[in-house]
């Protein structure tokens, strides 16, 4: 049986770019409208106004010269060379005025979740290259429209721009009238759907580019050398490292290892929530809770440094999940900071006594740096104040780190949030970057005073790694408010007991 009802609107594609659009509403809802619009139209003119316009859609689109914010309540003039109206107040009786002022200029309006006051929807959107499917269940179930955007896009293969491109390549090629040229089109795609020529496709399918002979003797040299140098490999370890000596070493580790090695990863675990979430404190926080359960400062410090090579980096691959990372960011924070983190830890080893007079110095820093990022957040200042030695941030951050036994996150970090960095992306790249100033710093500090203590590292790491994807989503989901003021408050507490210890 047909129903009854069914869906009149007629689909459309606008070309954005060529009109004004005006969005009234400057919060999450605004967001979303906002989000929508330039990710299929990047390039639309909008003017977004709002009493109050959201810290995150001026983060989003302060690169954007084609969006115009007015933080102020709208007004009738506002429609004014406007040819879209969407109302995202969330607010019916302003999205009721907003409408019948739209209505006298015959402008168009959507009402974000009020179908009655619409004149158009903003379905859900599927996109692969050129090809663009527009969702819409007549306004009755967004849910319904996203869930068969997943779908879709699961379903559509990653190459579709690839057919579109050949096929228009091919139709541009054609000659003779519409009729023919239709019929030709008809003809090269039947065979996508048509099961009995799927056979006589599969060689078009299979067939790849012919090597040439240059490239064919590159790729039998470099699979040579491989060979040989894994062989190479081989006989070494199997040389040098006989399988009875290394059964040997694996033994005795496990026999350093007993039940306390549960409290330990629950020390890496919170340690790491603290670290991955807001971007520093893990040796602080991995460091505070070994003393207090009677470890020595040597043994903290040494497997703190140990395990951070396994946390940081589990935390960084995290990050990289999530697309928390900015990659100019985290390469302006790379070889510095390595450079920085082994010169550190060379002297560390040397002159162990410097860290006490670093350390204060240090704290003072961060402390003001924690009380910039709360007023900045409380506030809402959102100018975002460009660093130009960002290099030598990560050096500097990076041997403190080394020298006082901690401050990569709490220097790096805080200076940059403090500097108008996004959240975000300041911890996630700081975190991947860790990952290897931990790694250059832990190299050299064992190469020169050993390694021990397995049962704690061991528990440590487990606990870290476990908690490291559950902070890297946390971060991408803590609004840029929260998230400022946390990490304020964590980075003065910090500052505070390091200040503190330091002079007690």
């Amino acid at each position: 049986m047909v129903s009854s009802s069914q869906n009149n609107l007629f689909p459309v594609f606008l070309k954005l770019e060529q009109l004004h659009v005006l969005v009234v509403g400057g919060g999450v809802i605004g967001l979303e409208k906002v989000t929508a619009l330039v990710n299929n139209s990047p390039a639309t003119r909008i003017t977004i106004v709002a009493r109050v316009i959201s810290h995150e859609i001026k983060t989003s689109v302060e690169q954007i010269s084609s969006i115009t914010l007015l933080e102020k309540s709208f007004e009738v003039s506002d429609l004014e060379n406007k040819d879209l109206v969407i109302a995202a107040t969330g607010d019916r009786a302003i999205s009721e005025l907003i409408r019948a002022e739209a209505t006298k200029r015959k402008i168009l309006i959507n009402v974000a979740d009020t179908p009655d006051l619409c004149d158009f929807y903003l379905g859900s959107i599927v996109q692969k290259g050129d090809l663009k499917i527009a969702i819409s269940t007549n306004g009755k179930s967004p849910t319904l429209a996203k869930r068969l955007k997943e779908v879709f896009n699961e379903a559509l293969p990653a190459d579709t721009q690839i057919t579109i491109d050949s096929l228009n390549k091919f139709r541009n090629q054609l000659k003779g009238d519409f009729t023919e040229k239709v019929k030709r089109l008809n003809e090269a795609t039947a065979i996508l759907t048509s099961s009995q020529n799927i056979s006589s496709l599969q060689p078009h399918l299979v067939q790849t580019k012919k090597r040439s002979k240059k490239e064919l003797i590159r790729y039998w040299s470099i699979y040579t050398l491989a060979s040989i140098a894994l062989m190479i490999v081989g006989h070494i370890l199997f040389t040098y490292l006989p399988f009875s000596e290394i059964g040997g070493y694996a033994g005795y580790l496990v026999g350093q290892i007993d039940a306390t090695v549960l409290i330990f990863i629950a020390g890496g675990f919170v340690a790491q929530m603290v670290d991955g979430s807001l971007g520093m404190a893990y040796g602080l926080s991995a460091t505070t809770f070994l003393l207090s359960f009677g470890v020595t400062p040597a043994a903290a410090s040494a497997s703190v440094h140990a395990s951070e090579i396994f946390t940081t980096g589990a935390s960084g691959l995290s990050h990289l999940k999530f697309k928390n990372v900015n990659s100019k960011l985290f390469k302006s924070l790379l070889i510095p900071g390595v450079v920085g983190a082994i010169i550190g830890a060379y002297i560390l080893s040397s002159a162990e006594n410097y860290s006490a007079y670093i350390k204060p110095v240090v704290s003072i820093y961060t402390l003001v740096l924690g009380i910039t990022i709360i007023i900045k957040a409380i506030r809402k200042l959102n100018e975002k104040k460009k660093i130009k030695r960002i290099g030598i941030l990560a050096f500097f951050g990076a041997f403190l780190d080394s020298i006082g036994g901690g401050g990569w996150g709490p220097i790096v970090s805080s200076t940059l949030i403090a500097r108008g960095r996004d959240v975000r992306y300041t911890i996630g790249s700081v975190n991947l970057a860790e990952f290897f100033i931990t790694l250059a710093s832990s190299v050299t500090f064992f190469t020169i005073i050993g390694l021990q203590h397995w049962s704690i590292i061991i528990g440590l790491i487990i606990g870290g790694t476990i908690a490291a994807p559950i902070a890297a989503y946390f971060t991408s989901k803590i609004p840029v408010r929260a998230g400022l003021i946390t990490v304020g408050i964590v980075v003065i507490i910090v500052s505070l007991r390091n200040i503190i210890t330091s002079v007690f």
